[in-house]
């Protein structure tokens, strides 16, 4: 008979014994607190043993650590020490292309950008021209960069930023960072003269701490910015764009900073057809009015009011969904203000005209009565009679004729009026 193997585990020093399931659960605590207090140790990169080694490096070795670019010893590197050790700033070079502008919020005057925004800059402490294979650089991780000295820097008027970059290490010990940012700036708007309205938005790069002691900006001296020439706004055309110095004075110094302007001016093609020749031809529609016969009042006051109740809700429409909601008065307001106006005044005429009708009505029922209550002699009655009829006829026709007259004058003065308008409203629009 064969006896089984005891497999079990005795701890005689604490009188417990642990089986096949218990080893195993043993085994796998005890790694487990391997692996997280392995985790909790911080490498710390001026106590590798690689960084105090002989090593040096050849332009044939691969770098596969940031160790074999930083110099050798420990107080020959520091990345919160400028790279000029000689009192002079350092001077770091800006080159921004710009990929696309689009997100245009008039209500919260802001923009959004896509651009590659690259930096350069040089460390005359680091070990270039290792491992670039024949290249005159050699990308580095970019996680090394927490490793090395960095400008300082932000974009001052963002709201909110997304970034993806690399990091490259030239021979001449030319450090260049590149970032594929998608920035939301702000950018403060007029609106006087909207729709017509130019915008300049600007991009501010600034040093956050240092100052210009320390670190100096400047744009590349070759092509310090490039726009997309695919670039197409669906609300706007660039017009220009700048570069320039921007520094300003704290109270702790003068903090470095770059400026970039957009001329930004707004393409009029919606609202023209849109706002501008709907708008218009209510107005000229107003005018049919002019053309239908006085006593025809249902007909001409529907003209009149359809023109103006239409024109009253493209107002308050494009008021609410389309315009930017701001408190001065905008030259579409202008425009909107005036065709309404004539709208108005041409309601205004058909009730003039209205009134000489029924004052010309009112006459000549008037002259009928008259004649019938005439209680003179016959022959007293019969030369009154019809000197009193023909006079109030007359000035029934009268009133009848000066309405007929004031549609006449109406159908050439409010075209004018309207043409003078236009010319001296598109004169100041596109001066």
């Amino acid at each position: 008979m064969i006896r089984r193997q005891d497999t079990r585990i005795t701890f005689p020093w604490i009188g417990f014994n642990v089986g096949e399931i218990g080893k195993t659960f043993l085994v796998l605590l005890l790694v487990t607190l391997a692996i997280i207090f392995a985790a909790g140790e911080e490498e710390d990169v001026f106590n590798h043993p690689f960084y105090y080694s002989n090593y040096t490096s050849s332009t044939n070795e691969i770098v596969s650590s940031v160790y074999d670019i930083l110099p050798h010893g420990r107080d020959k590197y520091d990345k919160f020490t400028n790279p000029n050790n000689n009192g002079t700033p350092t001077d770091v070079h800006f080159h921004v292309t710009v990929l696309n502008i689009d997100n245009i919020n008039e209500d919260l005057m802001s923009y959004e950008v896509d651009m590659l925004l690259i930096k350069k800059w040089k460390d005359e402490r680091l070990r270039a021209g290792t491992g670039n294979r024949g290249k005159d650089y050699i990308e580095l991780d970019i996680y090394w960069s927490l490793h090395l000295w960095r400008p300082n820097w932000l974009i001052k008027n963002t709201n909110m930023a997304g970034m993806h970059h690399f990091l490259r290490l030239y021979n001449d010990k030319t450090v260049m960072y590149v970032a594929k940012l998608r920035v939301a700036l702000f950018c403060p708007m007029k609106f006087e003269r909207y729709p017509h309205d130019t915008q300049f938005c600007t991009m501010e790069i600034q040093s956050l701490s240092q100052s210009t002691k320390d670190l100096v900006f400047k744009w590349d001296d070759s092509n310090p910015l490039v726009i997309d020439s695919n670039l197409n706004l669906p609300q706007f055309n660039i017009v220009t764009s700048i570069v320039e110095n921007c520094t300003l004075e704290y109270s702790f110094g003068n903090c470095t900073c770059l400026k970039v302007i957009f001329e930004l001016r707004r393409k009029t093609g919606y609202h023209v057809f849109r706002t501008y020749i709907p708008s218009a031809l209510l107005v000229v529609f107003s005018w049919i009015s002019f053309w239908i016969r006085p006593e025809a009042a249902a007909e001409r006051i529907t003209v009149c009011v359809t023109s103006l109740l239409i024109l009253a809700t493209q107002n308050v429409v494009q008021s609410l969904v389309i315009f930017p909601k701001v408190p001065c008065i905008k030259y579409i307001d202008v425009w909107m203000g005036f065709c309404t106006a004539f709208a108005i005044v041409a309601l205004l005429e058909f009730a003039l005209v209205t009134h000489f009708i029924e004052k010309g009505y009112r006459a000549e029922n008037n002259s009928c009565k008259d004649i019938y209550e005439l209680d003179t002699n016959a022959d007293a009655q019969s030369q009154t009679q019809p000197f009193a009829g023909s006079t109030l006829k007359r000035k029934s026709n009268r009133k009848r004729n000066m309405s007929l007259k004031l549609d006449k004058i109406s159908r050439v003065l409010f075209p004018i009026a309207f043409l003078i308008f236009n010319i001296v409203y598109w004169s100041i629009v596109l001066i």
